[in-house]
């Protein structure tokens, strides 16, 4: 069996992130590999279910239309984009269990809830198999729809040259 603590993750003065720690039993009668702690941090949960949620077809984009714009003018930034993966992603982790709220764009023409239903069960998958915690909820928020010729709305060519 697995014992689980919580502990904090930042300073006293920045925002605190709670991390997840699974301790082994220990003690020479047991196996080398259940021996010490495993410390799974909430953000390392948001990147699995960020990246399983993109997996799924008819997924678009994660995250609502500010998160979007915010995360697409730091991705030009340099140095500032690398928390695309967990955009649109906010979990909580406790001892032995994870819930997950993810802002989706849905491309248009697939059934919302037929996609839905498949991000759900990507999303526990994943987390499952990777971190060992139960996942108890997966909420989603389907916050647009992306039509086809939403992607071609940029002119090719300035009007002046």
């Amino acid at each position: 069996m697995t014992d689980t603590t919580d502990r904090p993750t930042s300073g006293q003065d920045g925002p605190t992130e709670t991390a997840t720690m699974l301790k082994g039993p220990t003690g020479a009668g047991t196996s080398p590999e259940t021996r010490g702690k495993t410390t799974i941090a909430d953000g390392v949960v948001a990147k699995i279910a960020g990246t399983a949620a993109r997996e799924v077809p008819g997924i678009h984009n994660l995250g609502a239309g500010v998160t979007r714009a915010i995360g697409a003018v730091r991705e030009r930034v340099p140095g500032g984009g690398t928390g695309g993966v967990s955009r649109g992603v906010k979990v909580e982790v406790g001892e032995r269990q994870a819930a997950m709220d993810i802002d989706v764009v849905v491309e248009y023409g697939f059934a919302i809830v037929d996609v839905a239903a498949e991000v759900r069960v990507n999303v526990i998958s994943a987390v499952e198999r990777m971190t060992g915690l139960e996942v108890v909820e997966v909420n989603l928020v389907v916050d647009d729809v992306n039509l086809p010729d939403e992607d071609d709305a940029e002119p090719t060519e300035g009007r002046v040259e």
